[in-house]
């Protein structure tokens, strides 16, 4: 098994940046967040996938705890976050909020959200487009339904299932979409945090309840984003050169679109280091420039 003395120095640095821990209630649900870097920077937020967690950003997180305050949130339904008996797309987007308020950031956020947390960040920006600075939305294929969303509907993950430790369940981790390539020593840290104990032994955190949400159809989202959005499409990901071209469209021609190469959609597991110096690129281009209008 991979450990994480197996990983390079960057990661275990990553690891080792201070973190906080805390929750905010949002409606009844006390929601699990993360946070990095000194209170009253400017902030990002970053959003998980279907089915996924906070950590799943931990190491990419940590890298930008220098400049800004950070945080990472476990929506309603996932991580360390409690369950609710209906979830919507715009219930997620009123927890964004909520975390990037509770988090003691100086303005408005930029939020940065993968697959369903793409979502997550162009209705959060539809529909408060006076609380974001901007979104960066990665390998989120608005004209489809997002993997993890399919694979519940399809009842892959309606009754997960109950491991007799936690090994057993780490060794059969998989994502949604599968890709050929990950880091392992990313793949062990975050199997491990997506685990939980039950009657007779471990299953995954996340409630399969998720996988039938309210909520509007993406596409129809995109042209009422006011706030500066950039795309983020992986090169072996779900988000097609027409995908990407169709969002940049509907989003008034003013959005980048940024391929990151040799990425899978879980772009976190496999080209951390590439994304990062995308997000970096995209975030010092936004500091120091005046953000087209839409046309």
């Amino acid at each position: 098994m991979t450990t994480r003395q197996d990983a390079p120095a960057w990661y275990r640095h990553a690891l080792d940046v201070p973190h906080g821990d805390a929750t905010v209630d949002v409606d009844g649900a006390a929601i699990h967040y993360l946070t990095w870097g000194e209170p009253g920077r400017p902030g990002l937020v970053f959003v998980h996938g279907g089915a996924a967690h906070a950590h799943w950003w931990t190491h990419v997180a940590a890298q930008f705890a220098g400049n800004y305050r950070v945080a990472a949130l476990d929506l309603s339904g996932h991580g360390d976050s409690d369950r609710r008996e209906r979830y919507s797309l715009e219930k997620w987007t009123d927890e964004v909020i909520a975390v990037a308020d509770a988090a003691d950031m100086a303005g408005p956020p930029i939020v940065i959200g993968h697959s369903m947390g793409g979502f997550v960040t162009l209705a959060t920006a539809a529909g408060h487009p006076d609380r974001l600075a901007g979104g960066i939305v990665i390998d989120s294929p608005v004209v489809r339904v997002d993997p993890e969303m399919d694979t519940g509907r399809r009842d892959n993950f309606r009754d997960p299932k109950v491991y007799p430790d936690a090994a057993s369940a780490i060794a059969r981790f998989r994502t949604v979409p599968a890709q050929d390539h990950y880091e392992p020593f990313i793949m062990a840290d975050v199997a491990a945090r997506s685990l939980r104990t039950c009657e007779g032994g471990v299953t995954w955190k996340f409630d399969p309840g998720i996988f039938i949400p309210e909520r509007a159809a993406a596409d129809d989202l995109l042209p009422r984003i006011t706030c500066r959005i950039a795309l983020f499409r992986a090169q072996h990901g779900l988000v097609t050169v027409d995908i990407g071209a169709y969002m940049y469209e509907q989003l008034g021609r003013v959005a980048p679109v940024v391929e990151i190469p040799l990425a899978g959609h879980h772009v976190m597991l496999d080209q951390p280091l590439l994304l990062v110096t995308a997000l970096r690129t995209i975030l010092a281009d936004w500091e120091h420039s005046v953000p087209f209008l839409r046309s």
